[in-house]
């Protein structure tokens, strides 16, 4: 949530920022500085009034003391008056103040000075690239096709059991989806990550602290009856740990990873480009979540960055990573860097990673602070990326590995897996 301070003191800077992500904020961001109007003014009466209240208490009791009884009678009259009219004011206040959330909730995070212009994917920038694209032997097949052959992935026992998008591992196909958690996590720590095992379902508040709500409330699993949704990214109760903590400035940077399964309602669609791992409802994701100092955000962005491309590197994946355009950015990202391997037998690139700085954005909903050198609470900034989402790595595994004798494992997963080959 941005700043409503930053808002009221820079309106055309926001305007202009949020144009970048094609988005005319013109009159929400009058709204909202005239309902802060308002509610600071209705604060400053409310506080007069309050004041007025206390001072005449203690004159009501001079009073009473000097056996000026009529006078103190007259006083108290006027007590009864301002107690009528600060809770009145105080409700108009606590009023306004909701309705300058539910305002401020609608605005996303302000992109970075070097997030390019653009609106659809394809104008997204590609800042690097590296990894040689295998050349397959000649009837390869792409890995929906390649899970039935080694029986490995079941899709229709899972539409059996939950419905599409749920598919069941089995055999080799299990432990290979194993060996790369166990391999993410490790990696993660050994980079001194700190390890967790969070919650699969949040609360209200937890879905509100990063952004989930009200911006992918239709994209969230919700169960109504005791008001829980089902997690969409470990990010979501990694970040939350830190709600409404103060820090002290020489903790940071707090670094924490953590593996989970990952829930999302996503519209579904047909074609290659949704087939088979390519887009599911249930996946399993490893997260890492960094709590930084402002002044070294980005220096922290750059490094998680270096650390999945070392990840790709030991997989030995072609891949490719894509600073996002302001039109293709999440809501509450300040700058995003996707991560894309190439499949060779689908000829596309899937995307199997996003790392993005989200500066003050969740911090300002969670209430996460640090206390600075001169002791004062400033706001935090976090940071998260996938490292890595599974099915889309696990689809660049099976067509980029494949041999006429089976699917070979890279060879830093074998010591993981226990084997060196599907077949």
């Amino acid at each position: 949530m941005l700043q409503i301070a930053f808002i009221r003191e820079n309106q055309e800077k926001v305007i202009t920022a949020l144009a970048k992500r094609n988005i005319d904020a013109t009159s929400v961001v009058e709204e909202v500085v005239q309902l802060d109007e308002k509610r600071r003014a209705t604060q400053v009466e409310l506080d007069n009034i309050l004041s007025e209240s206390n001072k005449l208490s203690k004159d009501i009791g001079e009073l009473m003391k000097g056996g000026e009884k009529a006078k103190a009678a007259i006083l108290k009259e006027k007590t009864v008056l301002n107690k009528e009219k600060s809770k009145a004011l105080a409700e108009t206040a606590d009023a306004l103040a909701a309705e300058l959330l539910e305002k401020l909730y609608t605005l996303p995070n302000l992109p970075a000075d070097i997030v390019p212009v653009g609106k659809t994917p394809e104008e997204n920038l590609n800042v690097f690239e590296e990894g040689e694209i295998p050349v397959l032997h000649e009837g390869a097949q792409p890995h929906w096709e390649l899970v039935k052959k080694y029986d490995i992935i079941d899709f229709e026992l899972g539409v059996k059991i939950t419905g599409a998008g749920f598919p069941v591992y089995k055999g080799k196909g299990a432990r290979l989806q194993r060996a790369l958690i166990n391999y993410f996590l490790d990696k993660n720590t050994a980079a001194g990550y700190n390890e967790v095992q969070v919650p699969h379902m949040v609360n209200e508040a937890s879905a509100y602290g990063t952004g989930q709500l009200p911006d992918k409330e239709g994209q969230m699993y919700h169960d109504k009856t005791d008001d829980l949704y089902l997690i969409p990214t470990a990010e979501v109760p990694v970040t939350n740990l830190f709600r409404d903590v103060i820090l002290n400035e020489s903790e940071l940077p707090v670094l924490t990873t953590a593996y989970t399964p990952c829930f999302r309602r996503e519209a579904g669609s047909y074609g290659a480009h949704v087939r088979g791992l390519n887009r599911l409802h249930q996946f399993d994701k490893v997260e890492i979540v960094r709590v930084e100092h402002p002044d070294k955000s980005y220096e922290a962005l750059d490094g998680m960055v270096e650390h999945v491309k070392n990840i790709l590197q030991e997989l030995k994946l072609p891949y490719r990573i894509l600073r996002l355009c302001g039109g293709d950015m999440g809501f509450t990202s300040a700058l995003t860097y996707d991560f894309e391997v190439f499949s060779t037998a689908q000829d596309r690139w899937l995307e199997i990673s996003s790392v993005s700085n989200f500066e003050t954005f969740q911090a300002n909903r969670l209430k996460l602070r640090f206390k600075d050198k001169d002791g004062k609470n400033q706001l935090a900034h976090t940071l998260n990326g996938s490292a890595l989402a599974l099915p889309r790595v696990l689809a660049g595994i099976l067509e980029n590995y494949q041999t006429p004798e089976g699917i070979v494992i890279p060879k830093v997963l074998r010591p993981y897996c226990g084997f060196d080959i599907i077949n």
